[in-house]
């Protein structure tokens, strides 16, 4: 595929809780596209398009069509054609894509891409019960407590069935993000006070969610928006120019992957059976990011970014990658391969469990991770000499997929 390039970008810091503060989702929008367009030094004028990815601030926030916001921060952005995108968790990723669609097919030249999701405003179990529409409302889910710790401990149950899974390796995903995200200055947990026994079966200090679902396992409900600006290779040549840098310095959007499954989880595990994958979707969604950006194996990449939502979401993704074989991604766990100084680190950043998991947010912030590693400024977080990267962001249980394959120079 052409390559879409990143001028720029940012994220909020998760830590925030923006209702707490006095602040509404505008504010959070405002912030993330301003730091984003200081980040790239760019001309607001610039921007020829914006998109939203955003999944239920109609429920938390009582705000839809924000896309009527990009000419309330710049109001050079009067005019300019604007949409919001849904996909559950998945949303952000959508409308990277969207934008990315309108750069190659030459509508525009240059894009705002924002990911927010405002969730810390209500209690947590109100939280929860939004979050439940993205299973499929009185079909699924529907004798349980917490709907999304519930559907993610049957897929727990399938690999155990299947294959066959180890707790310990999933505390151990827990307890690397984790650490990850100690080193992170945006993370939502870089503070917290976590002991050893948090990891542990001890009830009263990693209570049970849903199942072998423990608090551990769990991805956090976080305030928080990240948007990139991507533009197409006229654009980046004539930017790079005026910046006096090269353009092969630029991060860019090699390729990308996108599939979608059906809504239910039973009807996913039901199609998958007698397969080697529990969602064969998700591993093609590697595979067709991979190939767009050139690559064969995922192990020609320097990390990734994946969606964590629960510990046993990553080690979905590990296995669908590529990275293992099918049931056997406990072996990277094991070896040190996906830790920060490993052959191949995941979710360096801190991950949802780590960073923290603004829904509409996390697809973005994802691909603005990316960049800053292929760029070299990742900071705290730098994996050694990182050149490509790749993200995995799902929305549902699965239902929708997507990739990205962040590079920078040479492949």
């Amino acid at each position: 595929m052409s390559e879409v390039f990143i001028l720029g970008g940012a994220q909020t810091d998760f830590a925030r809780n923006w209702a707490r503060e006095g602040h509404s989702v505008f504010d959070l929008f405002s912030e993330s596209l301003t730091s984003a367009v200081a980040s790239a030094q760019l001309e607001p004028s610039s921007i020829q398009s914006g998109h939203v990815g955003n999944f239920v601030a109609d429920l938390f926030a009582g705000q839809g069509l924000m896309g009527g916001f990009f000419a309330h921060v710049f109001p050079e952005l009067d005019g300019i054609p604007t949409a919001r995108h849904e996909a559950a968790c998945a949303s952000g990723s959508m409308a990277v894509i969207a934008a990315m669609n309108e750069i190659l097919a030459g509508h525009v030249e240059c894009s705002a891409v924002v990911g927010l999701e405002l969730m810390r405003n209500v209690p947590g179990r109100q939280g929860a019960e939004h979050l439940g529409a993205a299973a499929w409302a009185g079909v699924e889910a529907t004798d349980c407590e917490f709907p999304w710790p519930f559907l993610f401990d049957q897929i727990t149950d399938a690999y155990q069935s299947r294959y066959g899974i180890d707790d310990a390796h999933l505390r151990e995903i827990a307890r690397i993000n984790y650490a990850n995200g100690r080193r992170n200055p945006l993370a939502q947990t870089r503070g917290w006070d976590i002991t050893e026994a948090f990891f542990s079966d001890d009830p009263s200090a990693n209570p049970v969610i849903e199942g072998r679902v423990r608090k551990s396992d769990c991805g956090q409900m976080t305030d928080g928006a990240a948007t990139v600006i991507l533009a197409g290779r006229a654009f980046a040549e004539s930017y790079a120019r005026r910046h006096a840098m090269a353009l092969e310095d630029l991060p860019r959007i090699r390729g990308w992957g996108h599939r979608s499954a059906p809504l239910l989880l039973e009807e996913k595990l039901s199609r998958s059976s007698g397969e080697a994958l529990l969602f064969p979707h998700a591993a093609k969604t590697f595979d067709d990011a991979l190939r767009r950006a050139g690559f064969s194996d995922i192990t020609e990449l320097d990390g990734l970014e994946t969606h964590d939502c629960f510990t046993v979401t990553e080690y979905m993704a590990i296995d669908h990658s590529g990275l293992t074989p099918p049931g056997e991604s406990w072996r990277v766990i094991e070896d040190g391969t996906i830790g920060p100084e490993g052959r191949f680190p995941v979710n360096a950043s801190g991950g949802l469990i780590g960073l923290g998991h603004p829904v509409g947010a996390t697809g973005v912030r994802m691909v603005v991770d990316c960049a800053r590693q292929v760029a070299g400024q990742a900071g705290d977080t730098q994996i050694d000499g990182a050149k490509n990267m790749i993200t995995f962001n799902l929305g549902g249980s699965a239902t929708t997929c997507a990739s990205f394959v962040v590079g920078a120079g040479a492949t």
